[in-house]
């Protein structure tokens, strides 16, 4: 008689590279729902705490990635090119099933490449945004890339231009902030004071640009007062240095729930701009760069809004004040208006209304966990 062989599948291995802190939010979100999808998936990665915290071995912390600006890039890019050569190898001895890229596109996009001449599978979650500057990138992806996971509606058409089929499952932020859904926007603060939460960023570099103009506009007004959602990577000595003997909160881990209690708030372009606009809370966006690196930007970019709020919705719901217009007096302005103006602030909140529902319905990363292992098992 012969014996028996039982054939047992190794485990599905995942590797996982997000490089800033909104990355590393949606993809333990998307690691959790893995899990549940393929209970036996293995995760090593770069990421973040929130990563780490859901399973991930972090091979890297973003916070020793994030360079901003073409500037900062260039005087760092030895460390840049380190961190490439670095990865690539770490890739290739753990020999992983799939490479899921999240966002991060200066850095994915060569480990994209990369991993195709390898012929290891790739899905990119998050995808960069071709569609503002470096159109071209589109044929790299639709070369390099096996599945991409938008989190835009209007990027599936995007792609589609360029006769590619991409995945829209929703958008990640609309599971982060559903117990938000009945949020009404008054402010919860003890006596008269108006609360104005200051987002003024993840990276230390543009922290040190945008906090102090923030908190300048904020103490102009003796009936205002302000918290700031603090990065827990940056740290309390990094933002008590700034904020010197202000009186002024620093909250970490807490930026829906500040967002939640506010009346108005200051937020730093970039993903918390549509943050503050699913909660519903009335915000001036605001951005400053290098000035090399700015004019560099205003070259390149091909769209009209920085902020994903207008983008969306393809109007200026929400003010933009960039570059020399980003001071503390016209942050003022913005504030006194959204505050003190009923009928402003009462069509900002009908336009934020309109961005919810197109964002789609809670469940982003659950649907594309599963897309994913559908993939993986066809």
């Amino acid at each position: 008689m012969h014996a028996i062989k039982f054939c047992t599948l190794a485990p599905m291995r995942y590797y996982i590279i997000a490089g800033e802190a909104s990355g590393d939010l949606h993809a333990s979100n998307l690691v959790k729902h893995l899990k549940i999808q393929d209970p036996q998936a293995v995760f090593r990665g770069w990421g973040g705490d929130k990563m780490e915290h859901h399973g991930v071995d972090l091979v890297k912390h973003y916070r020793d990635l994030a360079f901003m600006g073409f500037t900062e890039v260039l005087l760092n890019l030895k460390t840049i090119l380190n961190n490439l050569k670095f990865c690539k190898k770490d890739i290739l001895e753990w020999k992983p099933d799939v490479l899921i890229l999240v966002d991060y596109p200066g850095f994915n996009l060569r480990i994209a490449s990369f991993a195709h001449q390898k012929r290891i599978k790739v899905f990119y979650y998050i995808s960069p945004q071709i569609w503002a500057w470096k159109q071209s990138r589109v044929h790299q992806i639709k070369r390099d890339v096996d599945a991409m996971f938008v989190i835009l509606p209007f990027e599936q058409e995007f792609y589609r231009r360029f006769g590619m089929e991409v995945y829209f499952e929703g958008h990640p932020l609309a599971d982060a902030l559903k117990e938000e859904a009945n949020y009404s926007g008054d402010s919860d603060n003890e006596g008269n004071k108006k609360h104005i939460a200051l987002l003024p960023g993840s990276r230390k570099q543009e922290i040190q640009t945008m906090l102090p103009e923030m908190i300048k506009a904020v103490k102009m007004n003796a009936e205002w007062e302000a918290s700031i959602a603090g990065v827990s990577s940056v740290g309390m000595a990094f933002y008590q240095e700034i904020i010197g003997n202000e009186n002024i909160r620093i909250e970490f881990n807490k930026t829906y729930e500040l967002l939640r209690k506010s009346d108005a708030a200051l937020v730093t372009s970039g993903t918390a701009t549509l943050e503050a606009g699913l909660i519903g809370v009335p915000t001036v966006v605001c951005y400053k760069g290098g000035r090399i690196s700015y004019y560099i930007a205003r070259q390149l970019i091909k769209v009209k809004y920085i902020s994903l709020v207008n983008l969306m919705l393809n109007r200026e719901a929400v003010p933009e004040l960039i570059q020399h217009r980003m001071n503390a007096r016209s942050l003022h302005h913005e504030l006194d208006t959204l505050l003190n103006n009923s009928q402003r602030r009462t069509k900002m909140k009908q336009d934020l209304e309109e961005l919810k529902n197109q964002c789609g319905a809670p469940g982003a990363s659950v649907r594309v966990a599963q897309k994913m292992v559908e993939l993986l098992r066809s």
